[in-house]
């Protein structure tokens, strides 16, 4: 079997902890001490949290002298938007044609009064 990047994206991003971490990065760099507050888990446990979306490409950690900050990284979230454009375009396809089929009804329901 092939290591897919899709597969290591949607892996990181099934648990809700490392969605909440990923959302807390989205507000700019973070410690692991930091990523830890919101949570009832000790910072080995939100760094182990923190090495799957890591591993994902989703999140790099660099060195500050004492500190290593956690970073968010979008190209990998760009490849699951690429992945979902054909459902988008499904999903926009079928809306309008909800979309047209209210209208007919309600071009019939004004015709009737």
């Amino acid at each position: 079997m092939r290591n897919d990047p899709l597969d290591a994206t949607f892996a990181a991003l099934a648990d809700p902890t490392r969605r909440a971490i990923l959302a807390q990065l989205r507000c700019g760099e973070a410690s692991v001490v930091e990523l830890a507050r919101p949570f009832k888990l000790t910072p080995r446990a939100i760094s182990q949290h923190v090495s799957v979306p890591g591993n994902a490409g989703l999140v790099r950690r660099a060195r500050d002298a004492q500190r290593r900050p956690t970073r968010l990284r979008l190209q990998p979230l760009e490849h699951v938007d690429r992945w979902l454009e054909d459902y988008r375009a499904l999903w926009n396809r079928r809306f309008d044609k909800l979309e047209a089929r209210l209208e007919r009804l309600q071009e019939k329901k004004h015709v009737k009064k």
